[in-house]
């Protein structure tokens, strides 16, 4: 029996099968001996084969060819990988430039790996009701940074539902990985377009200005004009796995194609003669706070690990 997985929830997993049930399913042990270096074989999203047994629930035996995913490193120290959703037909990051705050490194980041997987980003501004004077100027900065570099942008209050018809219809008919940091109003977002839905919603702890967890498992939510929202745990960093120092660059759109300038085929844009990139932030062709997080990759790869605020 073929069906879709809908929610993970540790060990289990929830399939929706091709005749319309529900079945709770666990792996087979011998996905774990295939070299599979994720803490999650099976993702929120994969299209799998189970096998049922008289209890009523299953075993997933098979896992299909994933179109593409969403990965990040599992922690600080750890070299496994996370999956936070697959075959997905694009991810929106929500960002809130305060309560709490979004980086401009975190954001990065999110990116640069969405580029690596294939997986189209529009980004939100959520909370547009609480920012004033230097925040509301600081989120037009960025708005234009990633609206010029080639990712849509756009604004929302969840709360009061200003910008909430244009995110559904962007929404309608496709499969979207909702993700950001906790607090950025994820589970509001998904109460609102999904009446009854009934998330719950997380408060900001006020001491450190981030958001509390709300939610601990990822889970895809039919919505009711058509298509699909995966809501996922909030994410505090995002460490990169499995890019070659070479290739990071690539993710960036605007570096990759001002390299084309650098003199060295193999430059690392960091202290080479005739890079283009480094000309081009001096110039500020190229954002400041995007080269640092360029660079802020390159030192993952460097000290096998990331810190947490990015």
């Amino acid at each position: 029996m073929k069906g879709l997985v809908i929610k993970n929830t540790g060990s289990w997993y929830t399939v929706y099968t091709e005749d319309g049930r529900y079945v709770e399913s666990k792996i087979k042990g011998n996905f774990r001996l295939k070299g599979i270096r994720t803490t999650n074989p099976v993702a929120v999203g994969d299209r799998v084969e189970i096998e049922e047994n008289r209890e009523g629930t299953a075993f997933i035996c098979q896992i299909e060819e994933r179109k593409n995913y969403i990965i990040r490193r599992a922690s600080n120290l750890s070299k496994q990988a996370h999956i936070i959703a697959a075959n997905v037909d694009q991810a929106m990051l929500i960002v809130t430039v305060n309560y709490p705050i979004t980086t401009t490194v975190f954001i990065d980041r999110f990116l640069a790996t969405a580029e690596a997987y294939r997986v189209p980003v529009k980004l939100v501004f959520n909370k547009i009701d609480r920012y004033k004077g230097e925040d509301w100027e600081y989120m037009q900065g960025l708005i234009h940074l990633y609206t010029t570099i080639g990712y849509p942008c756009t604004t929302l209050c969840a709360k009061t539902e200003e910008g909430l018809d244009g995110l559904r219809a962007d929404l309608k008919d496709k499969i979207t990985l909702l993700s950001g940091h906790s607090g950025v109003g994820k589970s509001t977002i998904i109460n609102k377009l999904i009446p009854g839905v009934s998330l719950r919603t997380g408060d900001i702890s006020e001491y450190h200005n981030k958001g509390m967890h709300t939610t601990t498992f990822s889970e895809m939510v039919a919505l009711p004009e058509g298509g699909y929202l995966i809501d996922t745990p909030g994410i505090k960093g995002f460490g990169t796995i499995d890019m070659e120092d070479a290739e990071i660059s690539h993710y960036f759109p605007e570096i990759f194609k001002i390299s084309a300038g650098c003199k060295f085929n193999n430059c690392t844009h960091r202290h080479e003669p005739g890079c283009a990139v480094l000309q081009a932030v001096e110039e500020h062709y190229i954002s400041e706070s995007r080269y640092k997080s360029y660079l802020s990759i390159l030192e993952d790869k460097e000290e096998s690990k990331y810190r947490e605020e990015y």
